[in-house]
């Protein structure tokens, strides 16, 4: 297996240098309960699960912006319908549903007795109700925009019907992250409550978060009683407690620390489901130079960064598109700059900086493959005369400063789509998005994602949005990598996990074998 010495110690030196940011001794919440750092084991039928992140402030459905928020909270929230591990889309709160061939009529019958975590029966005017509430205050633009060409949305009865403006082949997607809640409730920030498989039961901040079976649901019960997941912040003291047993299931390990497993638990590989890249503040310097960012695409040997920092696993991408997206994905575009450092000084020289640049890469402390992918790659830069170098941050930090306040040059991280179209990836990239951090601004991308919204006909929205996909790649918006391979630890003693095509983990397939 392939490692540089140097990396290591690099690597070894920052993580050790973040100790004091990992949150260890967060504040805790008045609905902490408490548990102890130790696996419950099938007898009491409860597990723990590491994370790496603390989820967001508030969990309110609509408000959640961070991919692990939504990984936990997919089991308590659901929506009409919701995705499968294949891909699917299955009904939920909904029972059935038709589309009419214009694609502008939909229609919706609730299912009968769905009962809310807080006692409450579900009806229609909860449905018009989360309709409402999510059009106002929902922070994903692509749903807000889908919603908001809802000319007319009403109920009879257990029927819900939804008229639109004009035809969109995406908008059962979007239906889909329309969680449903109960009217006029006004706690969902700090006591969540859904229809899901699990309820949520307490948190304490930066220490653990925890969800129980929900007895009344619906469907098929959860077999796990308990899910309590505890947060590390620092990924060497998450790894300890893995490899003693403490932990029974960890997602998003790096292959080094899968290589240094001991403790007997199984290891599952899927993909991440996101795009990781470089990604660059376009409206600072040196980024705000398309031939400095392009240069930089060349500086990068993403073969190399593979094989280094997960023995080749992972697959390499060239836009904002994961391959799970399979018609709108462009592997093709995974090459479009292949390694060359001299090609990478030339066009440094034209841009104005024939003696090279230098720039700080903010990297989040809780993601060690994140960490890996970066402190590699500032050694590949050096080849191109390109001087990098890291600060790592902890995840409020990087969230605050780095997505809120856009204050970096670049950034190591992976973005996924919350929904399952194409638009969830590329929406954030428009001109004046609010969540479009880089700062991205280009008249032909703007121009063909607007057409790809604008048209029914499933052939002309994905060549729009491929064509989108090449727009980011021939600007170079960004330095695209890699989606990550997923590998996941889990105790052998249970069964069920499943990668879904979206970034999260379906607690109520997994419980311990009979």
């Amino acid at each position: 297996m392939k490692r540089l010495i140097a990396i290591f110690l690099m690597i070894t030196v920052l993580l050790v240098s973040m100790c004091s940011l990992s949150g260890c001794f967060g504040t805790t919440s008045e609905n902490n309960s408490g548990d102890d750092l130790s696996s419950s084991g099938a007898k009491s039928n409860e597990i723990v699960v590491g994370i790496a992140q603390d989820p967001d402030n508030s969990l309110d459905p609509y408000k959640m912006t961070a991919a692990g928020t939504r990984e936990v909270m997919f089991n308590v929230f659901e929506g009409l319908v919701k995705p499968d591990s294949d891909g699917n889309f299955v009904c939920a709160v909904a029972s059935d549903y038709k589309i009419s061939d214009d694609l502008l009529t939909y229609t919706f019958t609730l299912r009968e007795n769905v009962v809310f975590h807080n006692g409450e029966v579900c009806d229609a005017n909860d449905v018009l109700y989360s309709f409402k509430t999510c059009a106002a205050t929902s922070v994903t633009s692509a749903v807000v925009t889908a919603l908001s060409d809802i000319t007319e949305i009403s109920a009879e009865g257990n029927v819900i019907t939804i008229t639109l403006g004009s035809p969109n082949t995406d908008f059962i997607s979007y239906v889909s992250s329309v969680y449903i809640v109960p009217d006029g409730y006004n706690e969902q920030d700090t006591k969540p409550v859904g229809t899901g498989p699990f309820k949520f039961l307490s948190r304490s901040v930066q220490e653990n978060f925890i969800i129980v079976r929900n007895d009344e649901y619906y469907g098929d019960k959860a077999s796990l009683e308990k899910v309590t997941y505890r947060i590390f912040e620092d990924a060497t003291a998450l790894f300890t407690a893995l490899n003693s047993g403490a932990l029974d299931l960890v997602a998003h390990l790096t292959i080094e620390q899968v290589e240094s497993l001991t403790n007997g638990y199984n290891v599952l590989e899927g993909t991440m489901n996101l795009v990781q890249a470089i990604y660059l503040n376009n409206a600072v310097e040196p980024f705000n130079n398309e031939l400095v960012r392009k240069a930089l695409c060349y500086a990068v040997d993403k073969d190399a960064m593979l094989d280094l920092t997960a023995d080749g696993h992972g697959t390499k991408v060239g836009s904002s598109m994961y391959p799970a997206f399979t018609k709108y994905f462009d592997e093709d575009l995974a090459e479009a700059y292949p390694y060359n450092p001299q090609k990478a000084k030339e066009l440094l020289a034209q841009a104005g900086y024939p003696d090279g640049i230098s720039f700080l890469i903010k990297v989040p402390s809780n993601y060690g493959p994140h960490v890996d992918t970066a402190v590699t790659l500032v050694e590949q830069l050096k080849a191109s005369g390109i001087a990098a170098k890291i600060e790592l941050v902890d995840w409020n930090t990087w969230l605050s400063e780095v997505y809120g306040e856009r204050n970096f040059q670049a950034t190591v991280v992976g973005f996924d789509s919350s929904i399952l179209t194409a638009s969830g990836m590329l929406a954030r990239w428009e001109t004046g998005n609010g969540k479009n951090m880089i700062n991205y601004s280009n008249a032909d991308f703007d121009t063909a994602f607007a057409l790809a919204q604008s048209t029914a006909d499933d052939a002309e929205k994905t060549k729009h949005y491929k064509r989108c996909l090449e727009i980011l790649s021939e600007t170079a918006a960004n330095v695209y990598l890699q989606d990550l391979a997923d590998f996941v630890a889990i105790n052998p003693e249970l069964e069920g996990y499943e990668f879904y095509p979206l970034y999260l983990i379906d607690m109520s397939k997994i419980g311990y074998k009979e």
